[in-house]
């Protein structure tokens, strides 16, 4: 060695250190100076080549208020990372907003997102060599892209949630607006009154308000221990976010030491405590969708009876939005979902033994838990619960014989039998419940929404609205091969599947038919018989598909059923099937 030859460099990678077995081959040794080159120019020196490299994946963006502010989490995140020994490198994905995007063409691209999101935190993370994942999510869709990005990788990975908005005046949020538009298409608000809410129900950064899909993910994902204690419940503008961000980043740094791999965590057990969390808390029917997709990545069976037969014995205690009153930012006034948790643990309905990313299990996380103030009004008693069993309904029948998703709390009934009026698109079903067309006692039916068939599968959130608006929540019911937003409510049945493009019984509907959704029963009957059924089968024709380039027409042709997730990476045998 030449008495100008620094014996540290280059640097090499001890064999038995597994807290840099994905950047070792990307920056030791002489044959990586191009590598550790590029890396300088990014702010790399010679001690960073020789710590364990952080990715955290951020969702910021100024296309929506639920990401607005994340770039600030993201740098927290890396500097907790840094602060732990690590090295954090920051790179971002996409989001899209539903809440702008809905009732529109462009939704189409919200379901193809998560997709997208999930396959560029994969990328990124397998290309650059990062040995520990920090994924933070603020929206319906990066949430569980973000953490089906670190089941695919399954290095050890921490989720991090945007946090909640406040509310608007009034006591508004997004919802309040789309039923304010639905109120004003009936004459039953002006124009000025709409202008008002518009101009006030979105008061600054964090995801929407109520338990809509963003807040019940952000929840299951923490019951599931994917995320530090508290991580759901915290307001997105407040100190405690940018914390739990911070913390978030160390934390991945211990979990690398440790080798706790989100396949550790993420177990059939944990996925249970999610649901038991969802249902508890009133969530939206998105969590079914998203909770089939990661378990089905992460290799853990899931079925849509598991949520039938958890829903036996865990009661709805949440009085919380669409359907409750409160919003998520006063659940964060009174404790969040841990004290909520601990009440669950404590009647025997989660499993305490759960590992999570705090190195601990759940019953240690939760052991030393406050509970709730006794004058709170938001969660009730486990014994005196706003529903005994769960609002998430898995529907069976002739209609559905794959199964579809309904949101029942009891408000609008558990029994509806009506006359279908058939949409194929949308729009078509929008236009006709503004003009007056779709009355009390109709089964508004709106297909070729689905997975395939949209392509996309688009929440109906303008529809159910405009449906509430016009006060006929109780006396209309939807059903779709698309689904709902965690925003809506009513009688409302989505998911179902086949869908129409694969030729399902939603396909074969026809104006008149009598239609029976039975809550009670978990069946959905067209009434028609066996040889009408055969019939309609036989006439019935594919239409051709709405893309035939791009990103739909990718997702369109390698995307599962709704029943397993809808996602679009299963081995090619199993795709074939569906």
């Amino acid at each position: 060695m030449s008495q100008n030859e620094d014996p540290q460099y280059p640097p090499q990678r001890d064999p038995d250190d597994h807290t840099r077995r994905h950047s070792g081959p990307v920056v030791d040794g002489p044959g990586k100076a191009a590598s550790r080159a590029m890396l300088r120019a990014v702010g790399f020196t010679d001690e960073d080549f020789r710590k364990p490299q952080i990715g955290v994946a951020s969702t910021w963006s100024r296309v929506t208020p639920c990401n607005s502010h994340i770039n600030v989490l993201a740098d927290a995140a890396s500097d907790g990372a840094d602060e732990a020994g690590g090295k954090g490198v920051v790179f971002n994905t996409i989001t899209i907003s539903d809440g702008i995007a809905n009732g529109t063409e462009g939704m189409k691209y919200s379901m193809i997102s998560r997709e997208i999101i999930a396959d560029s935190i994969e990328a990124v993370s397998g290309c650059e060599g990062f040995d520990g994942v920090v994924a933070i999510g603020g929206c319906d869709k990066n949430m569980p892209g973000c953490m089906m990005g670190l089941a695919r990788l399954d290095r050890p990975g921490i989720f991090v949630y945007g946090g909640t908005i406040l509310p608007g005046e009034g006591h508004t949020d997004i919802v309040s607006v789309f039923e304010a538009m639905g109120a004003h298409s009936q004459g039953k608000m002006d124009l000025i009154d709409v202008k008002r809410i518009e101009e006030t129900a979105i008061p600054g950064p964090g995801s929407c308000g109520g338990m809509y899909t963003a807040n019940t993910m952000a929840s299951a994902i923490e019951a599931m221990g994917m995320s530090l204690p508290n991580s759901s419940a915290q307001n997105a503008v407040s100190q405690n976010k940018q914390d739990d961000s911070r913390a978030a980043g160390a934390a991945v740094m211990n979990l690398l030491k440790q080798n706790i791999k989100p396949s550790d965590i993420m177990t059939r057990k944990a996925f249970e405590n999610a649901i038991t969390v969802v249902i508890a808390l009133g969530g939206s029917t998105n969590a079914v969708l998203h909770l089939l997709a990661i378990a089905n990545t992460i290799g853990v069976e899931l079925s849509l009876d598991d949520f039938t037969e958890l829903g036996k014995r865990v009661p709805v205690v949440a009085d919380l939005r669409p359907s409750g009153h409160y919003m998520m930012s006063e659940l964060v006034a009174i404790g969040g979902i841990q004290p909520l948790m601990k009440n669950l643990l404590d009647a025997g309905l989660l499993h305490g033994d759960c590992l999570t990313v705090t190195g601990k299990t759940l019953a240690e996380n939760l052991a030393d838990v406050e509970p709730y103030p006794d004058d709170q009004q938001i969660i009730a008693p486990l014994d005196r619960p706003i529903k005994s069993q769960s609002h998430l309904r898995i529907l069976y029948g002739n209609l559905a014989p794959e199964g579809a998703v309904a949101k029942i709390t009891g408000k609008e009934g558990t029994r509806f039998t009506g006359t279908a009026r058939v949409f194929n698109s949308e729009e078509e079903a929008q236009a006709r419940i503004n003009d007056l067309t779709v009355v009390a006692g109709d089964v508004v039916v709106i297909r070729y929404e689905g997975p395939k068939g949209g392509p996309g599968m688009r929440e109906m959130l303008t529809p159910t609205s405009a449906i509430m608006g016009r006060g006929l929540g109780s006396e209309v019911a939807l059903i779709t091969d698309g689904r709902f937003s965690g925003g809506s409510h009513g009688f409302v049945v989505g998911h179902v599947t086949p869908e129409a493009f694969n030729g399902g019984p939603i396909a074969l509907i026809e104006d008149g038919d009598e239609i029976t959704i039975d809550a009670e029963d978990d069946v959905m009957t067209l009434h028609i018989s066996d040889e009408e059924m055969a019939r309609r089968r036989d006439a019935w024709q594919r239409p051709k598909p709405r893309y035939t380039r791009g990103a739909m027409a990718k997702y369109a042709r390698t995307v599962s059923s709704a029943s397993l997730g809808a996602v679009t990476d299963l081995p090619d045998a199993l795709g074939e099937s569906l």
